[in-house]
């Protein structure tokens, strides 16, 4: 079964994907605009209690659209990993929010809907844009002075449920009582402060209210989908790319892209640490099959040339690193064919072989008997690729990046 989000590039071309671009721009600009956000004292008015329509439109939004997200991931129509998430750098982020924030209350937008009312030529709009573009050109030109800070406390993709260590569907619940919470309390504010009539508030709120709670409690009940589950929906096609060969690529190959200027390879090594520290490629890094879900978020973050290699002693555990690694949408994975045992046949000198010698093995064990643990420093962790010539069928296709790679706010 297909998965959201579409890949707009690849379905529809370079400039079809700008169109919906486009279109999507002007519906969102045009909902603000309707919901009264191009106006400077309505936004402003928020902030002294006495119109919260701000607050309540923009947590509406917010809301619905996490119910929505983690209910279509739920029963398998979205697939969550290819959604950016904005990776939390704590400390700045919680200065740049008191900047932003003291910078709406003066000003009265914040920089979405200054674009709204300078689009509908409000002066205000018009001159808070001015300002916004002033700020960018001033943060660039200053950001070298404090750059340290500015890239610290870095903690990756984290979510609420990573803080809280609960179930995604028990966390959307909580966020969505907060929200309805959040509205009730806002309204009696602007009773309060702003006079408003309790009996103008439109009465569908209530059920819309009592849906969004219950459609969350179906999120708990559903449950989000394992790794497992992930695999199985895609599995009828991945196992026919393993039974033809078309994802164990040749060591030369490998070696080919690891000295590839153009490409950022990464290469994992499932094996045991024993195997690990007793020989590995040089700048391989050992991570174990119960690791590997836990480095998904940051392997998502690698820019669009990055290119994945994994390895064992043979291909079974690098193969079940290579499921896991599909099941959880990260692009661009291959095996080593053959694994370490078959780099270390092409690779290893009479030097190396008279030192450590290949002996007979099981399925995934290690071939050769090692004096001493080197790890790295042996030749052929490093071997010159201008010293080889084989003959392989090249396998390795750089795709189309379907990872999160960018984010924006509103």
């Amino acid at each position: 079964m297909a998965t959201f989000p579409l890949p707009l590039t690849q379905l529809l071309g370079h400039w079809g994907a700008y169109v919906v671009y486009l279109i999507i721009g002007f519906a969102f600009g045009y909902v603000l605009e309707i919901a009264g956000f191009g106006n400077s004292k309505k936004l402003a008015a928020q902030f002294y209690f006495k119109e919260l329509t701000v607050l309540k439109v923009m947590f509406s939004a917010i809301v619905v659209a996490m119910v929505l997200i983690f209910l279509a991931s739920a029963v398998g129509l979205l697939d969550y990993n290819l959604i950016y998430v904005n990776t939390t750098y704590l400390w700045p982020g919680i200065v740049g929010g008191l900047i932003m924030g003291v910078g709406f209350i003066v000003g009265g937008f914040c920089p979405g809907t200054s674009m709204v009312a300078a689009a509908t030529l409000k002066l205000d709009g018009i001159f808070f844009v001015l300002g916004v573009f002033f700020g960018i050109f001033l943060f660039g030109e200053t950001v070298g002075g404090f750059d340290q800070f500015w890239n610290s406390s870095y903690m990756g993709r984290y979510t609420l449920m990573d803080w809280l260590g609960l179930p995604t569907g028990v966390v959307v619940l909580l966020v969505v009582l907060m929200a309805l919470f959040m509205f009730w309390g806002s309204e009696k504010l602007e009773q309060i402060f702003g006079g408003k009539d309790a009996k103008a508030e439109p009465k569908w709120r209530v059920g819309a209210g009592g849906a969004l709670a219950l459609t969350a409690v179906a999120v708990i009940i559903i449950g989000q989908p394992t790794t497992m589950d992930r695999w199985n929906r895609i599995a009828d096609e991945k196992t026919v790319a393993l039974d033809e060969r078309a994802v164990q690529v040749h060591p030369a190959e490998m070696l080919e892209h690891m000295h590839d200027p153009k490409l950022k390879v990464i290469m994992l090594d499932v094996r045991s640490e024993a195997d690990y520290n007793q020989f590995h490629i040089l700048d391989a890094q050992r991570v174990s099959l119960e690791e590997i879900p836990e480095l998904v978020p940051a392997l998502h973050l690698e820019p669009a040339n990055a290119l994945f290699f994994v390895m064992s002693n043979d291909e079974t555990a690098a193969t079940e690193a290579w499921k896991i690694l599909q099941a959880e949408s990260v692009p661009n994975v291959y095996i080593l064919e053959g694994g370490i045992n078959n780099w270390l046949a092409l690779f290893a000198n009479d030097e190396f072989l008279a030192a450590n010698p290949r002996v007979p093995n099981a399925d995934d064990q290690l071939a050769y008997t090692f004096a001493s643990a080197l790890g790295a420093r042996q030749f052929p962790a490093e071997p010159d690729p201008h010293k080889y010539e084989f003959i392989y069928e090249p396998k390795v296709i750089l795709q189309l990046k379907r990872a999160p790679t960018s984010g924006g706010c509103g």
